[in-house]
């Protein structure tokens, strides 16, 4: 469902993304670990056909992102980590102007509406202007755009980011559910986030893939966790 075959983009000598290849069956819930700047969102990009690749292929559900864009994204829900909630807009109206740039009208688009709403839990704030929202409902805002038109496919840059502890329960919990019925991909640099909503481990640093593995094979220990992170890190950075 998820496909990267030797991804790259290079911004002259620099590699953000390097020789990246990796398969992300369905029903998958993968992370995509790494520290800072390693290249999570720049490979999200690629994937989601948002940046071009200097070299190598990225597909959808068995689309060719360079190439069929509009079909994978018919398949594909994307969160960005900073994503486009325009503050005067209430997720309302939000929702609808994402629902009829998908092609979505009438009484689909309402049940969809009907749909993540009652998903996200935003019933409270549906109608309130999107710049008041706390952090954590704005994300869940970001959250129902990405499932509005019920993609096969999700992927979520830092869906936790700058949430406090109960909004991160509350989004890993939404991440758990979602993981039942469709394949997702999300980066992280926070390990907890692995053991929480994960079933297999993709790691990445300095633009390069070191580890495709399950969870157990990190350590299951937070010292272990750890441990493991610093070891990919640093050992990417010798190679």
């Amino acid at each position: 469902m998820i496909e990267a075959v030797g991804l790259s983009k290079y911004y002259g000598n620099f590699a953000a993304a390097r020789d990246v290849t990796f398969a992300i069956n369905k029903g998958e819930v993968a992370a995509f670990l790494g520290p800072n700047g390693a290249g999570k969102s720049t490979t999200m990009k690629l994937l989601t056909g948002y940046l071009a690749p200097s070299a190598g292929t990225a597909r959808i559900a068995g689309f060719d992102m360079s190439v069929e864009r509009l079909l994978g994204a018919e398949r594909l829900g994307y969160l960005p980590e900073n994503g486009p909630l325009y503050p005067d807009m209430s997720p309302r109206s939000l929702l609808t102007f994402f629902g009829n740039a998908r092609g979505l009208s009438g009484t689909e688009l309402e049940r969809r509406l009907g749909e993540v709403v009652d998903i996200c839990h935003l019933e409270a704030v549906i109608g309130k202007p999107i710049g008041k929202l706390s952090k954590g409902y704005r994300q869940r805002v970001g959250m129902a755009q990405a499932l509005l038109h019920d993609p096969d496919v999700l992927i979520l840059d830092e869906p936790t980011a700058g949430l406090d502890p109960n909004q991160i329960r509350e989004v890993r919990k939404l991440i758990r559910e979602l993981g039942k019925n469709k394949t997702i991909l999300l980066s992280t640099h926070i390990l907890q986030e692995v053991e929480a909503m994960c079933n297999r481990v993709l790691f990445i640093n300095e633009g390069r893939l070191v580890f495709d593995g399950q969870p157990a094979d990190l350590g299951v220990e937070q010292r272990e966790l750890d441990e493991k992170f610093y070891e990919l890190s640093k050992g990417a950075r010798r190679t």
